[in-house]
């Protein structure tokens, strides 16, 4: 590929640190949520190390807090998210034939937002000590807490918090306005969709936790007393608060993973996806009740019987579009042929292993029985079976599918397999034995247990478990430091997809479209294909193609951001009026500088046109 650019190209370090091209963003959230991922995996191995016999004493108790609370922030807010953000910054875009999102620059602040969140969370390790109140940050737990701990997870999460909000945002306004004509709503592919309900979801559900998380400083620095109930608070006010965005937020990481699975399994099936209209309404569904359902994390705090059987009731009815999506999975198989990919078998065995999530979740959903099962290690096999087994288990099928289009090369499919198996068994074994293990009155949250209690045997065998699922991982990264050496993948089409994706030429040109395509149904692509066409029919003549021009700013801002935050943490006041002034001076200069953006000319754009390798 020959793009001539008409503006100066930066390469190597600073083009990565300057870039607002929505595929490069995507590639540096799914190495950054690949980093904290495997962070968050060491901190989950040393606290199956921890329990892998009665009595241990390989961490200390006050450790194993610290390892609790950071290995589930870790992966909920720093690996899942920002993963997520990945697939749709990397996809979204090209499944919509744009160019881009509609805010270029947005977009990367909300990476590096995010980014120096994580960081500042985990030096809490090295400066004063990890918080250790867990990853819910109850109230009086977190209000009391000594040390810097919680205040680095307030600012963590409040920094990453924000360019979560703002990259959701973005993306309803890419969606919503950047489509390519012919693409009407119920064109769009399911990815793109749950995409779509997904930003809906963060951008109700991340004002409450940013509020909260205000409320929460205000109560360690000033003494607010918001979480006080000897001076007139309420500790429930921080459980409402937060599960008002943690229920969504489960929504909010599962809806994407669900897109991801209904690509591949039509893709490797050779059919259409079964029942299109009714896996639209279905995300919709799912998105709204996700909203109604906070309370059934509360049912033990006393709110009474009418409270809890609502809750109970709205809990049970999101079983019914998330079975619609299992059903239409399983009739989208039927009768195809089918295709064992890696991604396929990574979608194939997502779909058991999320239903047993969801099959404990209506358990779960009982008030009566959540009384027996609460805070026992039950509930810790039903939230890693939602969330491992169905947000984890989808993203890796992403991963294998959009990994040609997103790195230009294929991952090797053996290596693929072994990373499949290991992680698979490994994942049932871990978290299987925890069901009995909760129903046996094991207690969550506990750093070690007594023997005599036969509670030894299913948590050496959990604990055996971690170690393969840890073994997988590493063979996924020998997998992709061996594709790194390889040369690009056979064809821009690998997989024979049907969505406008891979209608791109390989190396996906910075600008995506040379023509924006026209849409003629739903899967444009394969229509085309099934038409005879070698690729979209164009909706425009060749013509001059406008793009945002690369920006350091973004950085800048979210370096003033960390160092206030830091500031604020050690009472240095000085360090954070720099931040904040560094901030807004880039704000600033963002705002009166004009930035008009640059062309690449029609003449370039069809040389590359004939240059395109097929």
């Amino acid at each position: 590929m020959s793009t001539h650019a008409s503006h100066k190209k930066r390469s190597g370090l600073m083009d990565w640190l300057t870039t607002v091209d929505h595929k490069k963003i995507g590639i540096l959230y799914l190495i950054a949520g690949g980093f904290f991922f495997i962070i968050g995996g060491i901190e989950a191995m040393l606290m199956r190390i921890q329990l892998i016999k009665p009595e241990n004493d390989f961490v200390a108790a006050e450790t194993f807090n610290q390892l609790l609370t950071m290995h589930g922030t870790t992966m909920i807010f720093f690996a899942a998210m920002p993963l997520i953000f990945a697939f749709m910054n990397a996809v979204v875009p090209l499944q919509i034939g744009a160019r881009d999102v509609a805010f270029p620059f947005v977009n990367a602040l909300g990476f590096w937002l995010f980014f120096f969140g994580g960081v500042l969370l985990n030096l809490s390790w090295l400066l004063g000590g990890a918080p250790d109140a867990g990853w819910t940050a109850y109230a009086p737990l977190s209000t009391t807490s000594g040390g810097p701990g919680v205040d680095f997870y307030v600012l963590g999460i409040q920094i990453s918090g924000i360019g979560t909000l703002i990259g959701g945002i973005n993306f309803l306004v890419t969606i919503i306005n950047m489509r390519a004509p012919g693409m009407t709503f119920m064109r769009m592919p399911l990815f793109t969709w749950t995409a779509f309900v997904t930003s809906g979801l963060i951008l109700f559900a991340f004002p409450p936790l940013t509020i909260g998380l205000f409320m929460l400083s205000f109560d360690r620095v000033f003494d607010a007393n918001f979480f006080n109930p000897d001076n007139g608070g309420n500790i429930l006010i921080w459980e409402h608060i937060f599960w008002i965005f943690g229920h969504p937020e489960v929504y909010i990481l599962i809806l994407p993973s669900f897109g991801a699975i209904s690509e591949v399994v039509a893709t490797f099936s050779r059919k259409r996806l079964f029942g299109y209209s009714a896996m639209v309404f279905a995300t919709v569904l799912i998105g709204f009740l996700g909203f109604m359902v906070w309370v059934h994390h509360m049912f033990t705090v006393g709110l009474g019987p009418v409270a809890n059987s609502i809750f109970a009731v709205a809990t049970m009815a999101i079983a019914v579009p998330t079975g619609v999506k299992i059903f239409n999975w399983l009739f989208t198989m039927w009768g195809g042929k089918i295709v064992f990919s890696t991604a396929m078998l990574w979608a194939v065995g997502f779909i058991p292993t999320f239903v047993m999530g969801g099959v404990t979740g209506v358990m779960l959903a009982i008030p009566s029985a959540d009384y027996q099962f609460h805070d026992s290690y039950f509930v810790v096999a039903h939230f890693h079976y939602v969330i491992v087994g169905g947000v984890i288990l989808g993203l890796f099928a992403g991963l294998y599918y959009w990994y040609p289009r997103m790195f230009n090369r294929v991952l090797n499919e053996t290596l693929g397999k072994i990373h499949f198996w290991t992680f698979f068994i490994g994942f049932h074994l871990t978290f299987f034995p925890q069901h009995f293990l909760g129903l046996m009155g094991m207690p969550r949250r506990v750093f070690t247990y007594l023997s005599g209690q036969d509670l030894d045997q299913l948590n050496f065998i959990s604990s055996i478990g971690a170690f393969l699922m840890a073994i997988g991982t590493i063979v996924l990264l020998i997998n992709i430091i061996i594709s790194a050496s390889k040369k690009y993948a056979p064809s821009s089409d690998p997989w024979n997809g049907r969505t406008l994706e891979w209608a791109i030429p390989y190396p996906t040109p910075e600008y995506n479209f040379a023509q924006t395509p026209l849409v003629r149904g739903l899967d444009a692509f394969w229509i085309e294909k099934a038409a005879g066409n070698k690729g979209m029919t164009p909706a425009e003549p060749v013509g001059d193609i406008h793009m945002p021009n690369p920006s350091i700013l973004p950085l800048f801002m979210s370096i003033g951001l960390f160092s206030a935050a830091l500031g604020l943490i050690y009472n240095t006041i000085t360090v954070t009026i720099i931040g904040i002034i560094a901030t807004f001076i880039c704000m600033f200069l963002r705002s009166i500088i004009d930035d008009h953006g640059f062309h690449i000319h029609k003449e370039e754009v069809e040389d590359d046109l004939k240059g395109v390798k097929e």
